[in-house]
């Protein structure tokens, strides 16, 4: 009787499961397939052939679009946001580890930009930027808009990563007569290297695909995301949905190889 319940439950969960991940990749998989489209196809089913045309044509001079320079300016912000985040946010941890003056009200302000509108925020920031004669850029204010979005996570993070460590690792290194910077290098950042490697995952994937909060902060370049959106408006061509199919596989990718950087970090800590 208790095999055939957990049966049934596992049978669910496996429904459950298959229809959660038909709706996130189904449209994924529209995408994919119909970048694939002939020379001749259109941006809707059925297929009129198959080639590799409109891949092809990512690389050509478009009479819309800068696929290039809003990818590239997407990387550039994503990496800058990345390592900001990370830094910030692991010495926001290393910080809150004690109490001190102000601690409840500074944590309660670094995570207020979660729940105000994204929109509203790249609204302020691009008319605080006009006001004090500060042309909008994605490098200046989208780049702070993003920060708003990723150091709250990243801060939550560590903040948790950081209530599940012992102190007394390091502990016994100060007892081996080991300094404080010593501490910190050998033993303690090891420890939460994979939770840091996280950490630039959250920030960089977070910053590559925001809309809201670049709309109103890039300024007269756009990313990429931006460059998508203003695509849909006036690109006719299957060319779009290569454009989608290539980042997509860009971020998984992205994903993949980070996954694989954790694991590598965990059994170089189980062997040491």
């Amino acid at each position: 009787m208790h095999s055939e319940k957990r049966g049934r439950e596992f049978y669910i969960l496996a429904v459950f499961f298959a229809v959660f991940v038909l709706f996130l990749y189904g449209p994924l998989s529209a995408i994919l397939i119909l970048s694939f489209q002939g020379p001749n196809g259109g941006l809707t089913f059925p297929l009129n052939g198959v080639s590799l045309r409109w891949f092809a044509n990512l690389f050509e001079t478009q009479a819309v679009g800068d696929f290039g320079g809003s990818f590239r300016r997407s990387l550039v912000l994503g990496l800058m946001v990345m390592i900001v985040t990370v830094v910030v946010s692991l010495l926001a941890g290393l910080a809150f580890r004690r109490r001190f003056i102000g601690s409840t009200a500074l944590f309660y302000l670094a995570v207020a930009s979660l729940v105000v509108p994204s929109i509203i925020i790249s609204l302020g920031i691009g008319v605080v930027f006009q006001q004090i004669g500060l042309q909008p850029s994605w490098f200046t204010s989208a780049f702070g808009a993003h920060l708003t979005w990723t150091l709250p996570f990243g801060v939550l993070i560590m903040f948790a990563v950081f209530n599940r460590f012992s102190p007394a690792y390091e502990e016994a290194a100060r007892d081996l007569g080991a300094t404080s910077w010593q501490t910190f290098r050998h033993v303690v950042l090891p420890m939460i290297a994979p939770s840091l490697v996280g950490v630039g995952l959250f920030g960089f994937t977070l910053s590559y695909d925001e809309f809201a909060r670049t709309l109103m902060t890039a300024g007269t370049f756009n990313t990429l995301p931006l460059e998508i959106y203003g695509m849909t408006t006036n690109v006719t061509t299957p060319v779009l949905y290569a454009l989608g199919t290539v980042t997509t596989v860009f971020s998984f990718l992205v994903i993949a190889g980070t996954l694989g950087l954790i694991i590598r970090l965990n059994r170089r800590r189980q062997r040491s």
